[in-house]
C-alpha cells in the first residue's frame, strides 16, 4: 500500500470500513505489525521454573514460551526444521526438552537441534548447529513477556514507553503479594480484530451493552461504575498505539489510601475470614482491590489490562478474532485463597463464558463485522471528543473516558505501521 492510500484508510477522525474486511489488508497486518513489534505472549506465573512451557501464537504463527535450564525466559517457533511439523501441541507443561513426533528430531529448551534418528544418511548434508528452532526476541516488564520476529525493534522497555507507570499500578492490585495468573478461557468472534482493540478504552459503550451486568451486581458496585457524566473519569493516550482510560480515578493507584473509603458490605465475610490470620492493613489492601484497578490499559496491538485480569488477543483471519481472558490474583501465602476464590468468581460474574459481560460484548462486535459488509465506502468515526481534547501534565492527549481517545491512539499506530515500507 502506498502512504496515500494508509492516509485515505486511517485519516485520523475516521477509518475506513475496509480495515474490517479487506483480506489483504489483514495479511499485511500479520507481516507488519504482528511479525514486527512486540507482541504478548505470556506472563511470568506461567512460566515458573525451567522447563515450564506454553504454546501460544504470535500474530499467526505457532509458538513455545519456555525457561530453559538457566531460567531464562525463550520464545521458540514452534516448527521442526525437518520437515515443518509443530513439536509441541499441549497448552502448557514442563519438559526436559522438545521432541518432532514425526520423526523423532529433538530440540533442547533453548531450541537447539540435539539429536536426529538414524543420522547415517545426513554425513556431509548436515550442521545441527544450523538447525537449531527459530529464536524470536523475548524481554519482559513487570511480570510480563513480550516476543517478536523483529531484531531491529526498539527495547521493550522503549516501546511501552508511559505505560509502564500503569503497568506498574495494575500489578498493585496484588494487595502486597505479586500476581499470578489463576485461569484462564479462550472463545472466538467473527470479527476483525480491530473491533476488540477499540472495545477496552471504549467508555461510551459500557451502560449500553452491559446494563445486565449493571443489574445484577449490588447497588456500591453499580455506583462505583456509573462514571459516564464523572468529568474525572478520563482517557489518555500513552503513546505507541498504547491508552488508559480511568473509570474509577480513585482505584488507578491502589497505594493512594488515605483510609476513608469504606470497603464494600459484600465482602464482609471474606474479611471476617482474613482477619484471623492478618492485619487489618493487610486485610484492607487486599479487600479494596477486589475489584482490581480502577482502570483499563490498552497495550498495542494484542493485550489489554481490563481492571482485573487479562485480555488476549489472536487474529485468525479477517473476520475471526480469538480471545483469551486471564484471572489474575495474589501469588501468597494459603490465607489469600480466599482471595482468589472471591476475585474468581468476580471473573466468572463478568468475563466467564457464562457471564454478563463477555456474551454482550462479543455480540456487539459480531454485529459490527455483519454491519460493516455493507457499504464499504462508508467510513467508521473515531471522532468522538476530538473536539475537547486537551493535553495532560504529562503531555498526554486526554478527552472524557466516553470519547474515542484511545481509539485514535491505536490507529495512529497502526496508521505509522502499515504505512512504513
Amino acid at each position: 500500500m502506498t502512504d496515500n492510500t494508509i492516509a485515505e484508510l486511517a485519516a485520523g477522525d475516521r477509518v475506513a470500513g475496509r480495515l474490517y474486511t479487506d483480506p489483504d489488508i489483514f495479511d499485511q497486518e500479520l507481516t507488519r505489525i504482528f511479525e514486527r513489534t512486540w507482541v504478548w505472549v505470556a506472563h511470568e506465573s506461567e512460566l515458573p521454573g525451567p522447563g515450564t512451557f506454553k504454546s501460544t501464537h504470535v500474530g499467526k504463527q505457532p509458538v513455545i514460551v519456555t525457561r530453559d535450564r538457566k531460567g531464562e525466559l525463550r520464545t521458540l517457533l514452534n516448527r521442526c526444521r525437518h520437515r515443518g511439523a509443530s513439536i509441541c501441541e499441549k497448552p502448557s507443561g514442563k519438559a526436559n526438552g522438545f521432541t518432532c513426533p514425526y520423526h523423532a528430531w529433538s530440540y533442547g529448551l533453548n531450541g537447539q537441534l540435539r539429536g536426529i534418528p538414524y543420522p547415517d544418511g545426513y554425513e556431509g548434508v548436515l550442521d545441527k548447529s544450523e538447525l537449531s528452532l527459530k529464536k524470536l526476541r523475548t524481554e519482559s516488564y513487570g511480570g510480563l513477556v513480550f516476543a517478536t520476529f523483529n531484531e531491529d525493534a526498539e527495547p521493550l522497555e522503549e516501546f511501552l514507553g508511559d505505560a509502564k507507570l500503569w503497568i506498574d499500578r495494575f500489578m498493585k492490585q496484588g494487595g502486597g503479594y505479586p500476581i499470578k495468573v489463576l485461569g484462564k478461557h479462550q472463545f472466538k468472534f467473527r470479527g476483525n480484530w480491530k473491533i476488540q482493540l477499540e472495545n477496552t478504552t471504549d467508555g461510551y459503550h459500557f451502560p449500553i451493552v452491559h446494563r445486565s451486568w449493571m443489574a445484577s451486581v449490588d447497588a456500591e458496585t453499580a455506583d462505583m461504575m456509573s462514571f459516564m457524566t464523572d468529568p474525572a473519569a478520563i482517557t489518555h493516550d500513552l503513546g505507541n498505539g498504547h491508552s488508559v482510560m480511568q473509570m474509577v480515578p480513585e482505584h488507578s493507584d491502589l497505594d493512594a489510601d488515605d483510609g476513608t473509603e469504606p470497603l464494600q458490605g459484600r465482602f464482609d465475610d471474606l474479611v471476617a475470614e482474613l482477619s484471623k490470620t492478618l492485619d487489618d492493613a493487610q486485610v484492607r489492601k487486599l479487600v479494596r482491590a477486589m475489584h482490581g484497578t480502577g482502570f483499563n490499559l490498552n497495550l498495542f496491538p494484542n493485550v489489554s489490562m481490563s481492571s482485573a485480569f487479562f485480555r488476549v488477543l489472536r487474529p485468525v483471519a479477517v473476520d475471526e478474532t480469538w480471545i483469551e481472558h486471564v484471572a489474575i490474583g495474589p501469588d501468597g501465602p494459603p490465607e489469600v485463597d480466599a482471595v482468589n476464590r472471591e476475585r474468581l468468581r468476580i471473573h466468572e460474574h463478568f468475563q466467564g463464558p457464562f457471564g454478563f459481560g463477555t456474551p454482550d460484548d462479543a455480540e456487539g462486535w459480531d454485529r459490527v463485522q455483519r454491519g460493516a459488509q455493507g457499504a464499504p465506502e462508508m467510513p467508521i468515526l473515531v471522532n468522538r471528543g476530538i473536539g475537547r481534547e486537551t493535553t495532560s501534565p504529562e503531555g498526554w492527549p486526554t478527552a472524557h473516558v466516553t470519547d474515542e481517545t484511545g481509539m485514535r491512539a491505536a490507529y495512529r499506530k497502526w496508521k505509522e505501521m502499515m504505512g512504513d515500507d
